[in-house]
C-alpha cells in the first residue's frame, strides 16, 4: 500500500529564478510536492513587488498542481476575480489588509475557489477567531512578509498550537499552513504541532536534491 505523505509541501515560486519559471515549475513537478505557492506582493502592504494575475495565468498551463495564491496586497477585494480567473485554486488574503474580511472570503467562494486567511507575526490568532469556520486554510506567517530567506520566528509555534487547539475545540476542518523559514530541520516539529501545509522557498530552491528534501519533509523516506 502506498504511504500517504504526512503533510502538503508547497514550494514558493518567490525563491525561483523568474527568468526560468517554466523550468522551476518542472522541477517542482518532479518532486512529490502537491501545491505551488504564489506570493503576490504589491509594494504597499509589504515592501516588495513580485507579480500579478497575468504571471499566474501564463504559468497555469505549465502545471497540474494546486495553485496556492497568497495575496500580500492592500485591499485584496479589488483583485479576487482577476486571480481567480487567472487559475488560482486557493486564494489567501491577510486579515490586516482589509476591513471587511468576511465579505472578501465570501467573494473568493463566489468565484468557486477555496479561501484562506493569513496573519503576520505581530497579529494574534484571536484576531481571526470569528472567521475560522468560513475558511479552508489559515496561513501563519513565521517571518515578517516581504522577502524570502528569513529566519523562522520561534513564537510562531505558540500560534500554531493555539490554532490547532481551536480547530479541535470547534470541530473545524481548515488546514493550517506555515510560511517563512521552513526547512528540513523544523518541518517535523511543525507537523507535530498541527501544521498541514509547509510552504518552502529558499530551503527548496537551494537544495541540491529537491526530490529527497520533499520526501524527507513529508515523512516518505523514513
Amino acid at each position: 500500500m502506498k504511504t500517504e505523505p504526512r503533510c502538503i509541501v508547497a514550494p514558493s515560486v518567490l525563491s525561483a529564478d523568474f527568468a526560468h519559471v517554466a523550468d522551476a515549475l518542472g522541477i517542482i513537478e518532479e518532486t512529490s510536492s502537491q501545491w505551488i505557492h504564489l506570493d503576490v506582493m504589491d509594494g504597499t502592504f509589504v515592501p516588495n513587488i513580485t507579480f500579478g494575475a497575468k504571471f499566474i495565468e501564463d504559468m497555469r498551463p505549465l502545471s497540474s498542481l494546486i495553485f496556492d495564491t497568497h495575496l500580500m496586497v492592500d485591499k485584496p477585494e479589488r483583485h479576487i476575480q482577476a486571480f481567480a480567473q487567472a487559475g488560482s485554486d486557493i486564494i489567501t488574503v491577510h486579515s490586516e489588509a482589509t476591513t471587511h474580511l468576511h465579505r472578501v472570503i465570501a467573494s473568493i467562494h463566489d468565484e468557486g475557489k477555496q479561501a484562506g486567511v493569513s496573519i503576520v507575526p505581530s497579529t494574534p490568532v484571536s484576531a481571526i477567531d470569528l472567521i475560522l469556520e468560513d475558511v479552508e486554510l489559515v496561513l501563519i506567517m513565521c517571518v515578517n512578509p516581504g522577502f524570502g530567506g528569513q529566519k523562522f520566528i520561534p513564537a510562531s509555534m505558540r500560534k500554531i498550537a493555539e490554532l490547532a487547539a481551536l480547530r479541535k475545540k470547534y470541530n473545524l476542518d481548515f488546514r493550517i499552513a506555515v510560511d517563512g523559514g521552513v526547512n528540513a530541520r523544523n518541518a517535523g516539529a511543525l507537523v507535530q504541532a498541527g501544521v498541514d501545509v509547509l510552504v518552502m522557498g529558499s530551503a527548496f530552491f537551494s537544495s541540491e536534491d529537491k526530490r529527497s528534501l520533499v520526501a524527507q519533509v513529508q515523512g516518505l523516506d523514513s
